[in-house]
């Protein structure tokens, strides 16, 4: 089985992004959510990750899901 990265549409807040990555990286999507907060509150970099992933990442529904 191949993994996709991608943004999520079940496990989405605001762009989908830490759901996609947690799905991929088989973790709570809490867990990558606190992840971008921490990032953010120190430097400021989590937002810039964040938005740079949100502009990469394709959404959920434009990967095929075929086997």
């Amino acid at each position: 089985m191949t993994h996709r990265l991608y943004r999520s549409e079940k496990e989405k807040m605001l762009g989908g992004v830490c759901g996609g990555l947690a799905e991929y990286l088989d973790v709570d999507p809490t867990v990558m959510r606190v992840l971008f907060v921490l990032l953010g509150l120190l430097g400021g970099h989590g937002v810039l990750l964040y938005i740079i992933l949100w502009f990469i990442m394709p959404p959920e529904s434009r990967i095929s899901k075929s086997p």
